[in-house]
């Protein structure tokens, strides 16, 4: 069972319930209430990672940049109905900046990705190709979500982007549910139990401050 969603990750999934969750299923080919399961861990896994990510020198900077770059302006309307549009069909096409899930997702976990498709495969019972797929579709996703909540109008600073990612990160891990633990493994590359600098080198440095 997962833990209640809080934060930014409980507003999100409110925003992807009914036809998001519906299409996501349907191209994932699962039940559309094992998907809306599914995304109850896969939300706080992404922006629990992207926390972390933001403690890095200069993180959070990084991601605003690339928050303005690419996703400023994306996803308009309250349910990303556009955005999930692009990022179903790019599969036909070159995928951009705004669309292509894998390229954000090894800015966000590094050589980790396929270790957090694993664990949320495992732990939903999506099986770890579903599971990455799902994680490929979200991720766009969650970063026009930020897009939307940081740059509305112009406001929004890399402290306060930060300081919202780290309570996200700091809620996962403490709710002890499915996405704190998967959090926890993802993030400790060494197998020491705990998360320091030598995993977070691990992740790739270039984050989002390059391509």
């Amino acid at each position: 069972m997962n833990e209640p969603l809080s934060g930014l990750a409980a507003t999100l999934f409110q925003q992807l319930q009914g036809a998001p969750v519906q299409r996501m299923a349907a191209q994932l080919g699962t039940d559309p209430q094992q998907t809306q399961s599914a995304l109850g861990a896969a939300l706080p896994l992404l922006l629990g990672a992207l926390g972390r990510n933001t403690q890095q020198p200069q993180g959070a900077e990084a991601l605003l940049g690339a928050l303005r770059r690419d996703h400023a302006g994306a996803g308009a309307g309250p349910d990303l109905s556009g955005l999930l549009g692009a990022v179903l069909g790019s599969g036909a096409q070159a995928a951009t900046p705004q669309t292509d899930g894998a390229g954000i997702l090894g800015h966000i976990f590094g050589n980790s990705t396929p270790a957090a498709a694993s664990g949320l495969g495992q732990a939903t019972g999506l099986g770890s190709d579903k599971a990455g797929q799902l994680l490929r579709l979200l991720a766009p996703i969650v970063l026009s979500f930020l897009a939307q909540r940081f740059l509305g109008g112009g406001q929004g600073s890399a402290e306060q982007l930060g300081q919202a990612l780290g309570q996200e990160r700091a809620q996962a891990q403490q709710s002890g549910g499915l996405a704190g633990g998967l959090l926890g493994k993802v993030l400790d590359q060494d197998g020491d139990g705990q998360v320091d600098v030598g995993d977070l080198m691990k992740l790739g440095g270039s984050l989002f401050g390059k391509r």
